[in-house]
């Protein structure tokens, strides 16, 4: 008589089975094939999302990009002969300047081809990283709030904490009009209007609208997003982008 084997986890598993384990993880019946390597684009995603921690740890419960994360990853990007691309993934309320302006500086000065997509919204801080790419692309439905440096906590009320918010002030302009087509006066003009935002200073811009003032390049999406970080690549395989 032949001895009773158990089944193992793989053959107790019947494919209805592992088709509802799927559909209960992922919410689908199947999962998408992995591509042969060869078909995989050498492109990296990077995601500014949540509320940018410089200097100052946030609370556990906010959804943060680290500073101190995202730099590391740069260069390793920018090292790697592999990576002909990077894509910027932003969904951000914005958050440390200093933090935001150091992630913008170096973007900007990557060799590594870059295309920034705001998707959701890129306001305050993420101006600067969306606009440091070498294209940049916003979802028609996304959003981009433009307005003056804002401190929190303690503030020492004295005349050199205002000269050191308008030397901060003019460091954010300063890059946005020097990496886009914004006009000086046109990003000031935003930047300091009232009465459009409630109890606030400062402009909402909406897909089309951050196109129309020149602070993005294309209204789009992924699909728009990863055409032109190809276009860049190629490019840069054939002599440097132009």
């Amino acid at each position: 008589m032949e001895q009773y084997q158990p089944a193992t986890d793989d053959e107790a598993a019947s494919p209805d089975q592992n088709s509802l384990q799927t559909l209960k993880e992922l919410g689908q019946v199947t999962t998408p094939e992995a591509p042969e390597p060869q078909e995989i684009q050498p492109f990296h995603c990077l995601n500014i999302i949540g509320q940018i921690e410089g200097h100052m740890v946030l609370p556990p419960r906010n959804k943060t990009t680290k500073y101190e994360h995202v730099i590391p990853q740069l260069v390793a990007i920018e090292q790697n002969p592999k990576i002909e691309g990077l894509l910027i993934v932003l969904n951000t309320v914005g958050g440390d300047i200093e933090a935001g302006l150091a992630i913008a500086e170096m973007l900007k000065t990557m060799k590594t081809p870059t295309v920034s997509l705001v998707l959701g919204g890129g306001h305050s801080i993420g101006a600067p990283i969306a606009v440091a790419a070498d294209y940049s692309i916003i979802s028609e439905t996304a959003t981009m709030t433009i307005h003056p440096i804002r401190l929190s906590g303690l503030v020492i009320g004295v005349p050199q904490t205002y000269e050191y918010l308008d030397k901060m002030q003019d460091r954010v302009i300063r890059f946005i009009v020097q990496h886009s087509n914004v006009k000086l006066e046109v990003l000031r003009d935003m930047m300091f209007r009232t009465g459009e935002l409630v109890r606030d200073v400062g402009t909402v811009l909406v897909g089309q609208e951050a196109v129309q003032v020149g602070l993005i390049n294309e209204v789009g999406g992924l699909g728009l997003a990863l055409s032109r970080l190809s276009h860049l690549a190629l490019q840069q395989r054939n002599g440097g982008i132009q």
